[in-house]
């Protein structure tokens, strides 16, 4: 609990030294942001259980950090915590345990593997949308689910391999959602992904 509580208030306190709210002057943003506000407690809050194994949950931090940036997700990730311990009444503990690890630790992952993407793959319209919007979500799940295991005792008579291919199944299911809504938005509200322009990713047209 201790460490959790380190790792949440300084993934805060460093999210705070870049301005988060400064996304939110934009106008576009806003509506964006405050239906995630509502949404996110309610997918946080669908749980699939393994048998005799830990609750299996969809992140959806990694879309975050496209659509708001790494800052203002992360700090997103705190009052969704909260809300979703109030709607399944799991209580503070749970809700730190659900914002570090369902938030803040794979939008932090899959903040830096959208970068090394960024780095080091071609600008263009489909690596965003495969690359960053999917890919980058997928490890950063997987990534998430295993350090999760390795740090986590398992309950009595669980198997390590079907936890692992739980956590693996479900990092493909966060993966194939952000995927589609980065792909819908970038067609029809580009305006909605803080990290996506037309000048970085569409490819310039032949004069």
């Amino acid at each position: 609990m201790l460490l959790e509580l380190a790792v949440l208030l300084a993934a805060c306190g460093v999210a705070l030294c870049f301005r988060p709210w400064a996304t939110l002057r934009a106008d576009e943003l806003r509506n964006p942001w405050l239906a995630a506000l509502v949404v996110l407690p309610w997918v946080w809050s669908l749980q699939g259980s393994l048998p005799d194994g830990p609750p299996l949950q969809l992140s959806c931090a990694a879309l975050l950090v496209l659509m708001f940036g790494w800052p203002l997700a992360v700090l997103t990730c705190v009052p969704v915590a909260a809300c979703t311990a109030l709607i399944d009444g799991s209580g503070a503990l749970a809700a730190l345990h659900q914002a570090v690890w369902n938030g803040v630790l794979p939008a932090t992952m899959g903040l830096g593997l959208g970068l090394v993407t960024r780095r080091w793959l071609p600008q263009h319209l489909m690596v965003y949308i495969l690359a960053r919007g999917f890919g980058a979500t997928l490890l950063a799940m997987a990534l998430t689910g295993g350090l999760w295991v390795l740090s986590h005792p398992l309950p009595p008579n669980s198997d390590v391999a079907i936890v692992l291919t739980g956590r693996w199944l479900v990092a493909w299911s966060d993966a194939v959602l952000s995927g589609m809504i980065c792909a819908i938005f970038v067609a029809w509200r580009p305006q909605w992904m803080a990290t996506y322009s037309d000048r970085r990713y569409l490819p310039a047209a032949p004069r």
